[in-house]
């Protein structure tokens, strides 16, 4: 069953509020409904169509088995985010973007395989047995810093099926990176964005918590039915 947007939602959510007129993007033209004052106003009907679209791609996606990830290093996105990647068992990165995390296999897989190592040895108590406090609280503080950069994707393995994210200018190195491996990229796309730089362009302010926290109950929602969907098969069921 295909999730259904509702219009309202989004209007109540202010996620039709752009940017000012002097920081557009030209190739926003279409999605842009009209202007107020000094700002754009974002057209929802285009929004709720690129959800229509973008939607059932994250369900087939998620159907598929492969994972969904999930991208937002913006300060007041990255909790909402990092929520809704973990309540889907999805991986994710909220904080800073490190490069090579999709492109750099070899040096990620060794960083991630260096930090589940240092955590199954803290939690089975032998670095407590083999070094001084003092050490240890080193190693703790080694795994919390490895844990910042690579905890999102300690999980992941291989190329996701896909990416979602909040802020394509401000994450631009992840699409670049999804591009190489040909990683399709859904995105919000705020007036000021150039929408033709990910795949699934979905234009909406990518500033109000509010509006923000609507789509991904909506992309939840796709994800979840996805999932679904590849565990009844799984299961063999009908």
């Amino acid at each position: 069953m295909a999730v259904s947007v509702d219009i309202k939602a989004l209007l109540e959510a202010g996620v039709h509020f752009g940017h000012k007129t002097s920081r557009w993007h030209p190739k926003m033209a279409p999605y842009i409904h009209s202007k107020r004052q000094d700002s754009h106003i974002i057209d929802l009907t285009k929004t709720v169509e690129a959800l229509n679209e973008a939607l059932p791609f994250l369900t087939k996606v998620a159907a598929s088995g492969k994972p969904i990830l999930f991208v937002a290093t913006k300060k007041q996105t990255k909790d909402i985010v990092r929520k809704t990647a973990e309540s889907l068992g999805q991986p994710y990165v909220t904080e800073r973007w490190i490069g090579g995390i999709l492109t750099n296999v070899t040096t990620v897989t060794a960083q991630i395989k260096k930090l589940k190592d240092l955590e199954s040895r803290m939690i089975a108590g032998d670095l407590d047995k083999r070094y001084n406090k003092l050490e240890v609280q080193r190693f703790q503080e080694e795994i919390e810093a490895l844990n910042v950069k690579y905890g999102g994707v300690k999980d992941l393995s291989g190329k996701p099926g896909a990416i979602f994210m909040i802020d394509a200018i401000g994450d631009l190195n992840a699409i670049n990176e999804a591009k190489t491996l040909g990683v399709p990229v859904v995105s919000l796309v705020d007036t000021n964005v150039d929408p033709t730089l990910v795949d699934y362009p979905i234009p909406a302010n990518d500033d109000a918590i509010k509006g923000i926290q609507v789509i991904l109950d909506y992309v939840a929602e796709a994800v979840a039915e996805g999932k679904s969907v590849s565990k009844k098969d799984k299961n063999g069921e009908a």
